[in-house]
């Protein structure tokens, strides 16, 4: 089970379902151990899974108890946050995974994917991985590097009071947390200020990306989103 099956996407939307394409800039791969089962020398096999990772390109990678490729850091006060260094610390990541977490690595396409899955196959890490992506792209995926699928996970969707959520931009990008940890408030905020010219699409995705303690935040697709917002493009 995962908690990215709940990412809000308008290519959902069932009115719209025969005229918009699928999600093609969001795929997700975990990696997780059963305590007492599978988790000698643990450490380790994370870190070959984010070095992996590292050589096909991912958006973001995550330790689900530390964080992704944009944390946040005790060390600085809130004043801070628009001046402090931006680039991504992969090796500070491998360096403090430590134990039992869930490992995660995001990717911008298909390509990607399968490439970084084909080369966990040849690895056989002997721990439990999780493609969270559209249904057919992760089917052909495991076709394609070889893989019997286990099992399947759907998503039923929003359903209830769906006209109380907030508007569908600031949905797609709160939810690429799937633990609520981007505010809608924050979001709607960030999005005043980039059509303000105070921020940039760039500089607000970083900001929002360090909220997501898994490491899941798609930086690139809610770059995208900010940018179509700030632009007034559909």
């Amino acid at each position: 089970m995962t908690n990215t099956l709940h990412r809000y996407s308008d290519h959902y939307a069932p009115e719209r379902r025969a005229s918009i394409r699928p999600v093609d800039n969001d795929y997700i791969v975990f990696a997780m151990s059963t305590r007492n089962v599978n988790d000698d020398n643990l450490a380790e096999k994370y870190r070959t899974f984010v070095r992996l990772a590292l050589c096909h390109n991912p958006i973001n990678v995550g330790d689900a108890t530390k964080g992704g490729l944009y944390r946040p850091q005790q060390k600085l006060n809130p004043l801070a946050h628009w001046k402090r260094d931006q680039h991504p610390d992969p090796e500070g990541l491998i360096r403090d995974i430590d134990g039992h977490t869930v490992m995660s690595a995001v990717f911008r396409t298909f390509e990607d994917l399968e490439r970084f899955v084909e080369e966990l196959r040849e690895a056989d890490l002997g721990i439990s991985i999780n493609i969270s992506a559209p249904m057919d792209a992760a089917r052909r995926c495991c076709q394609e590097v070889g893989i019997r699928r286990h099992s399947v996970e759907y998503s039923l969707g929003f359903q209830g009071r769906v006209d109380r959520l907030p508007d569908k931009t600031v949905l797609e990008i709160s939810t690429m947390c799937g633990h609520g940890m981007v505010s809608h408030n924050l979001v709607k905020k960030l999005l005043d200020w980039i059509k303000e010219g105070r921020r940039t699409p760039q500089d607000a995705t970083k900001y929002l990306a360090r909220f997501c303690i898994c490491g899941v935040f798609n930086t690139v697709r809610a770059q995208e989103l900010l940018e179509r917002a700030r632009t007034g493009t559909p």
